[in-house]
């Protein structure tokens, strides 16, 4: 590598100064180029706002006098609204005076159309009273005369019919009285098979009705026989009520309380809610009904 002098070392140096004195300068004149630039923008942007401003002063001012014209209309339109309400309220109340007025001469106007209408009315009513009296008069002399010969009609036809609901109902009676006893026999027999194991199904008064009818086939004459023959004997209710004198209560109802158990006024009257639920499901009978049996069942077992 050869060797550097003095010279060539100063000769760098220098130009190296130089190159940064020339920048310096150039970059100087840039900067100030730059800020002159600047200014001039600073110089428009400031009379801008400053136009702008006096412009706003300018409508500032503008706003303030019709705001004062404003506030001089609105104080005279106050005062002219007071004296309209003033105005108006006055008219009001002669208005209301007016319209009681009016409605005072209404009433007498009223009263008095009310009044001749009540005579007209009465008027009316007293022409038609006399005509319906006539016409009255008249239909109950005809109803009078009909109901006679009705009469004689029914006095010819009443004792036949008489006769012939007295001898209906006797024989209703005595059906009745009949269904009664043998329904009863039914329960003696049903009371007595118990003992030997031996099922009798509930019966219903209908279907008893017609099974006293006589019948051909012998093994119902041999059980009528047998029937016969446990009624004769020894008696198989020992202990027992006649719950059918509990409203309510009927042949069928006192069947079915029997197969139950129930054949006493006391085990009635001894129900609890339990009992009367599992009555209820075994019979087409309401709770509320059984529960009126219990509190009858109290009265009579007293």
């Amino acid at each position: 590598m050869p060797d550097i002098s003095v010279l060539q070392i100063i000769l760098l140096t220098v130009a190296t100064l130089a190159g940064i004195v020339i920048g310096w300068l150039v970059r100087g004149k840039r900067v100030r180029h730059e800020k002159a630039a600047l200014n001039a923008r600073w110089k428009e942007r400031t009379d801008a706002q400053r136009g702008e401003h006096k412009r706003l002063v300018d409508q500032n001012q503008g706003l303030m006098e019709q705001v004062s014209q404003f506030q001089a209309s609105g104080k005279d339109a106050s005062n002219r609204a007071r004296e309209l309400s003033t105005a108006l309220k006055e008219a009001f109340e002669r208005r209301d005076h007016l319209q009681r007025e009016i409605k005072d001469v209404r009433g007498k106007l009223e009263a008095a159309q009310n009044e001749r209408r009540r005579l007209d009315t009465e008027l009316r009513h007293r022409a038609e009273a006399d005509n319906s009296l006539q016409t009255s008069l008249r239909e109950k002399d005809d109803k009078i005369f009909k109901l006679s010969r009705e009469l004689e009609s029914w006095q010819d036809r009443l004792p036949p019919l008489i006769q012939r609901y007295r001898e209906r109902d006797a024989d209703a009676k005595r059906l009745e009285s009949d269904l009664d006893r043998a329904y009863e026999r039914i329960l003696e027999l049903e009371s007595g098979r118990a003992s030997d194991h031996t099922h009798v199904e509930s019966i219903d008064r209908d279907s008893m009705s017609r099974a006293l009818d006589a019948s051909n086939d012998a093994g119902a004459d041999d059980d009528t026989d047998e029937a016969r023959a446990d009624v004769n004997g020894a008696p198989l209710h020992d202990g027992r009520d006649n719950l059918k004198e509990i409203k309510g209560i009927g042949p069928v109802a006192a069947g079915q309380l029997a197969e139950q158990g129930i054949t006493t006024y006391a085990q009635v009257a001894d129900l609890t809610d339990e009992d009367v639920v599992r009555i209820d499901e075994a019979m087409p009978f309401s709770a509320d009904q059984i529960k009126d049996w219990r509190e009858q069942a109290k009265e009579l077992a007293k």
